[in-house]
């Protein structure tokens, strides 16, 4: 029953688009996958609705001193962890804001285990070693919506008051969740069949930026479209904090680097030392007092 079940899961069928693709020539098999690539945007944007549902929630719970987890099983715990972990570098937040939860851990990082989906039990001794409190935000990533991992995540996360958001890469889930948001980007079929590594990991991919770029922009990360609260940790990322701060303010490069070294190289507090041509204690106090946005202060 199962079985046939989960082949009716639009990521199970087989994409006429791509049949015979062993006899195509590299060519033809990349306008294929380019061809099916394309599909995958205009479906995301199908579940903008339920997406923005789920930004404002996860802005409200940083808020609140809440944190957010993503967590899934193979390619999906992988684009979580990957998600996860760029948003301190990008954005100055702590690590804890924004976490990736992998079934299997960090070796499942950079191998296959195999079956580690189907271990429900596993999930919740994550979520615990995690410390996932009520009013947390955990988002379960499953492309068929199959993974027992996922789902005993989530129910476990609904049992202790967490918002819980499903997001599946399907019409339907193949395992109902009485989540909070469920979040359905029907990717169809794949250009080969049942790889959801491909269109179905685009378009997680794709949905976790957005919800954690546009979480951050509604938290003051983000002024214009520049990236005002880098982490400016390496040589890359001070002279882009400087260019930005050029633009901003129109001083000399010399002047910027200057002021972004004084600021302890935060970018945000540069501007608003040369803006009012004042300390950095004051920047940082006239920041605090618009809760972090700089447009608010400028």
């Amino acid at each position: 029953m199962e079985s046939i079940k989960r082949k009716n899961l639009s990521t199970e069928k087989q994409n006429i688009n791509s049949r015979a693709i062993d006899d195509k020539s590299i060519s033809e098999i990349l306008h294929i996958i380019n061809s099916e690539d394309q599909k995958v945007a205009e479906k995301v944007k199908e579940a903008i609705p339920e997406i923005e549902q789920t930004i404002l929630i996860a802005r409200d719970a940083i808020r609140k001193g809440h944190r957010i987890y993503y967590v899934g099983a193979g390619t999906s715990g992988r684009l979580g962890v990957l998600d996860a972990s760029e948003i301190p570098p990008t954005f100055s937040t702590p690590s804890y804001f924004f976490n990736g939860i992998i079934a299997g851990g960090d070796k499942a990082l950079r191998q296959s285990i195999e079956g580690i989906e189907d271990q429900p039990e596993t999930a919740i001794d994550d979520l615990k070693s995690v410390k996932l409190k009520a009013n947390d935000v955990l988002i379960g990533i499953s492309a068929s919506g199959a993974a027992k991992y996922v789902k005993s995540s989530l129910d476990y996360g609904k049992s202790i008051g967490a918002k819980t958001v499903y997001l599946i890469c399907n019409k339907e889930p193949f395992l109902s969740v009485n989540s909070d948001i469920i979040i359905k980007i029907n990717t169809g079929s794949e250009v080969i069949t049942g790889s959801t590594r491909m269109k179905a990991g685009t378009a997680t991919k794709m949905v976790l930026n957005m919800i954690s770029t546009a979480t951050m922009i509604q938290l003051g990360k983000v002024y214009d479209n520049l990236m005002i609260d880098l982490m400016a940790v390496n040589d890359k990322l001070i002279d882009r904090g400087t260019r930005i701060i050029v633009q901003l303010t129109g001083v000399h490069y010399e002047l910027a680097n200057s002021k972004l070294l004084d600021a302890d190289k935060s970018v945000k507090t540069a501007i608003v030392m040369i803006k009012y041509s004042c300390s950095k204690d004051e920047a940082i106090m006239r920041l605090k007092n618009n809760k972090g946005f700089l447009r608010k202060v400028l």
